[in-house]
Formats: C-alpha cells, structure tokens, sequence
C-alpha cells in the first residue's frame, strides 16, 4: 500500500488523542468503582468516588467533544471485511458513543437523586439534575451499574475485534488508531 494510501485510512491525531484517553479513563473509571462499591463508609471511599466522578465526568465532557469531531471529520473507510462484520462496527461503534455518554450521565443523575453533590476536581459544584429521592436513586444507580458493566463487554468486544483484525486478519483496521503521522 502506498503511503498516501495508509494516511488516507489513518484517523485524525485529534480522532487518535480522544480515542485513547477516553479508553483509558473509562478503564480507569471503571476500576475505581469496583473497588470503592464495595468499601464501608469511609474517607477513602468518599475519595475514591471522588474521583469516579471526575473521570465519569471527564468522560462526558471528552466524549461529547469526540462526537461532534467524528460529525466533522469522517472515519477513514474500514479495511476490507464482510458486510456483516462491517455492520457489526458500526454498531458496536454507535453503542460505545451511547454508552459513553449514558453511563456518567446516569452516575450524574443517580448522584443527584441521592443528594449527594458532584465537585469537578474540587473546585466546581456541578448542579444537581434532579431534586433528592432515595428511590429514583437506587433505581439510577442500577441502572449506572448495569450500563457500566454493558460498556465494559462492548469495550471488551471493540478491544478484541481490533487485536483479531490486527493478529488474524492482519489488515490496518488497528494500526489506522496507532500510527501518530500527519495524516
């Protein structure tokens, strides 16, 4: 393949940057509220959910701002595949995009339900969505849970299509997220 060839399926540096700081965050999220969820009341959990709502809520932010760049700036065309596993990509894709942004707005409301504030980094008291109501927030926090565990499979599934496109297939469907040349 021609190198103008490889640049035209490569992903933007903006596209590569966000991608991975929101994988990364969102693994990082994730662990966190495992570990927290299960700790009894204490300084070190209220700090640990702390910061599982600053990732949540950076998440949001960068995801929000990762969709409107994915609105203006088109993917690179997939590498060859069947029609199915094309299909299958993009949907898996949608689902992320949804799932990224569903999941710390459901933390966001479940937190307000519960009464209790978000403090981004400390400094800024994000308002509350919705007023106090222990039964709305038991219910949200299912449903933040359940939706976290979803992202976490779907996360799981995109992480190895790209390892089996990569390994198997040996197309440049992963190198395209890699590869940090101009495009």
């Amino acid at each position: 393949m021609r190198d103008d060839d490889q640049l035209s399926r490569q992903y933007t540096r903006t596209a590569m940057a966000l991608h991975w700081i929101v994988a990364g965050l969102i693994a990082c999220g994730f662990v966190l509220g495992l570990i927290f969820a299960d700790l009894p009341f204490s300084p070190q959990k209220l700090k640990l959910a702390s910061y599982h709502k600053w990732i949540g809520m950076t998440v949001l932010l960068l995801a929000a701002l990762r969709g409107i760049w994915r609105l203006t700036h088109a993917a690179p065309p997939l590498a060859p595949m069947p029609a199915w596993q094309a299909a299958l990509a993009r949907a898996t894709h949608l689902l992320l995009y949804g799932l990224m942004l569903a999941v710390p707005m459901l933390g966001w409301l479940m937190t307000s339900a519960q009464g209790v504030p978000v403090v981004y980094l400390g400094v800024l008291k994000l308002p509350d969505l919705i007023g106090k109501d222990k039964l709305l927030g038991s219910f949200l926090a299912e449903l933040h849970g359940g939706y976290a565990w979803l992202l976490f499979y779907v996360f799981l599934l995109h992480a190895a299509a790209a390892l089996k496109h990569h390994f198997v297939d040996r197309d440049d469907t992963l190198r395209r997220m890699l590869r940090w040349s101009a495009r």
